[in-house]
């Protein structure tokens, strides 16, 4: 099985959601000034570059991050082309028009061709809404992913953490064709967290 990882790099000043923390990388202590080892400091947003949401990003008292089930982290996944998209938003129709499968647990959503969200000339988000939600849900989807930073409007969050579907966001699908492929997503278990910064790898034969 050939591997694919599309997870987004994390990097010193990357892009980040509008109003959330920036990415700072420093050297806390180096060889070249003396010390005995490279080691790096990170200060970052749990939301930042390739990441899982938790429930609690928008449901006060609801699981965190380090109760994200695993189940539907591993397994057979769709990639769907979304850029059919239209007016920046994924609704149920953009969903049917995409030929949404009512047999596959996982669904990544393409919105972009050639460039990934965090490259400067990339084009403007492409996001999911309360309605496309909902056909996710009614197609029997546990996990959900998107090539950008958020995966949806406030309500379309709110819908999908609910019902305990694994919000996937900041993939890198730019080398991606629609079609079916093996997931691996690992988060890191981070206590009472709203959010995780994972690695996202498919798999195709």
């Amino acid at each position: 099985m050939r591997l694919i990882d599309v997870t987004v790099p994390i990097r010193d000043g990357m892009p980040t959601f509008p109003g959330d923390p920036t990415v700072h990388l420093e050297r806390a202590t180096s060889l070249a000034n003396g010390d005995v080892a490279n080691v790096s400091r990170i200060d970052m947003g749990v939301h930042s570059g390739t990441h899982v949401d938790a429930p609690l990003h928008f449901l006060e008292g609801a699981p965190d991050a380090d109760e994200i089930p695993l189940e539907p982290l591993i397994g057979p996944a769709r990639v769907l082309d979304l850029t059919i998209a239209k007016n920046g938003t994924i609704d149920a129709q953009a969903l049917h028009d995409a030929k949404l499968p009512r047999s596959i647990e996982r669904v990544l959503m393409r919105t972009r061709r050639d460039l990934p969200w965090d490259h400067p000339e990339a084009a403007p988000s492409v996001r999911l809404d309360e309605s496309g939600a909902r056909a996710l849900i009614e197609a029997g989807v546990r996990l959900v992913g998107i090539d950008d930073l958020s995966i949806g409007d406030p309500a379309a969050h709110r819908v999908l953490l609910r019902q305990g579907i694994v919000a996937l966001e900041g993939l890198d699908l730019s080398a991606v064709h629609p079609g079916r492929y093996e997931l691996l997503c690992l988060p890191l278990r981070i206590e009472g967290s709203d959010g995780t910064p994972a690695r996202v790898l498919l798999g195709v034969a």
